[in-house]
């Protein structure tokens, strides 16, 4: 079978039931061989047609929490202190470069990720008349 880029969502398919098909193929056969032709061109036709957009700085951030079970106190040496940690965690401080830096380096985040502007929640100022 020759392996052709893939242009419409019917040949995305087909590609993806013939991966799934060669999927268990044998390394150094043609099947594995196919199956690389296949998945090859599958990956360019999703990263065409199903762009995965970067995650905001604050989601990347509370993912790396997540993933390293970590707590917003242990963010404080990276970023302040706690009170500055929340304010930032929920949208209502921005990051500055120094917190970049600090975060790229101690949740091994991408910096590019977190210089990507974000909306940053102004608080409402209320006064008693």
């Amino acid at each position: 079978m020759e392996v052709r880029p893939i242009l419409t969502e019917e040949e995305y398919d087909f590609a993806l039931t013939e991966i799934e098909r060669l999927l268990h193929a044998e390394p150094n056969t043609p099947e594995a061989d196919l199956l690389y032709a296949w998945s090859v061109q599958v990956e360019a036709y999703e990263h065409e047609h199903y762009p995965i957009s970067k995650p905001s700085p604050i989601g990347a951030i509370l993912y790396a929490l997540d993933r390293h079970s970590l707590t917003p106190n242990d963010l404080v040496p990276m970023i302040g202190n706690l009170d500055l940690v929340n304010q930032v965690l929920e949208k209502r401080a921005p990051l500055t470069l120094d917190m970049i830096r600090n975060l790229s380096k101690g949740l091994d985040l991408p910096a590019d990720i977190l210089i990507q502007p974000y909306a940053v929640q102004s608080e409402q100022l209320t006064t008693d008349h």
